[in-house]
């Protein structure tokens, strides 16, 4: 298992090394709620509309409601309206699949990716980021785990599915050329565009596993009596919002409004209705790199 999870010492990071990269907002730096103020403080956002790419699709995190198809809910769909209320900008959300969600904020399609989006050096090369969260990793497997599925170590033969184009599907293909290096059967890899295909083709038996956010698993499994959480890995991920490059203004401007509305207990009330642990919140880190 140490040996597998090498492969990913470059995306699991300390905290404290993340702050060697970018820049950390303390209690002392921490200014107030001010939307009034926006064409003062933030001049290129005033009179704008920041559009929010999500998927719409990952639950706890966002999600159509249920009884209002058109309003986005979770976790980071309030964060982000809660956000860009204390900037002073109005929010709209953009809804496509979350794999073209990043190339979306690299080319100024959307202002901003806020959907369960982890730091990697890879993306940072692409886009900037506000971190603001952790995240762990769950395997969701079929109720009773009839392939004795217990670690990393046990994914080759089996068929094993990630996100496109997410940290899950890289980790997927790095395990699957050791299987073959150690002359195991491969791992058949499959990807998914999105969250619900992807507990589909365990409930079908077409998979064996999913590997997945733990938040989105749990939520998952609580809804598919055919689907239990496995083992955990990935620990300590940090989650962030994606912005293109150079767009200084608007990353500081969102960087100040978490702190703001981290310090009024605002948001931990948020991540609590959604069920999720207010101590995986971070104090927001710019990285641009």
């Amino acid at each position: 298992m140490i040996r597998l999870l090498s492969l990913w010492s470059r995306v699991v990071f300390s905290f404290i090394a993340l702050l060697a990269l970018g820049h950390q907002a303390r209690a002392a730096d921490v200014k107030p709620c001010q939307p009034e103020q926006v064409a003062k403080r933030y001049p290129s956002l005033a009179g704008k509309t920041v559009v929010v790419g999500q998927d719409a699709v990952s639950l706890p995190y966002s999600y159509h409601d249920p009884n209002n198809p058109d309003h986005i809910l979770g976790a980071d769909a309030d964060y982000a309206r809660a956000v860009f209320a204390c900037i002073g900008v109005p929010v709209s959300f953009q809804i496509a699949a979350w794999s073209g969600l990043l190339p979306a904020v690299a080319s100024g399609r959307i202002d901003v990716m806020w959907d369960d989006l982890y730091y990697t050096p890879e993306r940072a090369q692409r886009v900037d980021y506000v971190l603001y969260s952790l995240a762990s990793d769950t395997a969701v497997l079929h109720k009773g785990n009839p392939k004795n599925i217990t670690s990393l170590d046990d994914l080759c033969g089996v068929r094993a599915v990630a996100g496109l184009g997410t940290v899950e599907a890289l980790l997927l293909i790095n395990l699957n050329q050791k299987c073959t290096q150690a002359g195991k059967q491969p791992i058949q890899v499959m990807t998914y565009q999105d969250r619900p295909s992807a507990w589909q083709m365990i409930e079908t038996n077409r998979a064996d596993i999913v590997l997945s956010s733990a938040a989105m698993a749990a939520a998952a499994t609580a809804q598919h009596p055919a689907m239990a959480t496995g083992f955990d890995f990935l620990p300590d991920v940090k989650v962030g919002v994606a912005t293109a490059k150079g767009r200084t203004e608007l990353e500081q401007a969102i960087a100040d409004a978490m702190a703001a509305t981290l310090a009024t207990g605002q948001i931990a009330k948020i991540y609590a209705s959604y069920k999720l642990d207010p101590k995986l919140l971070l104090q927001p880190v710019i990285l641009t790199k």
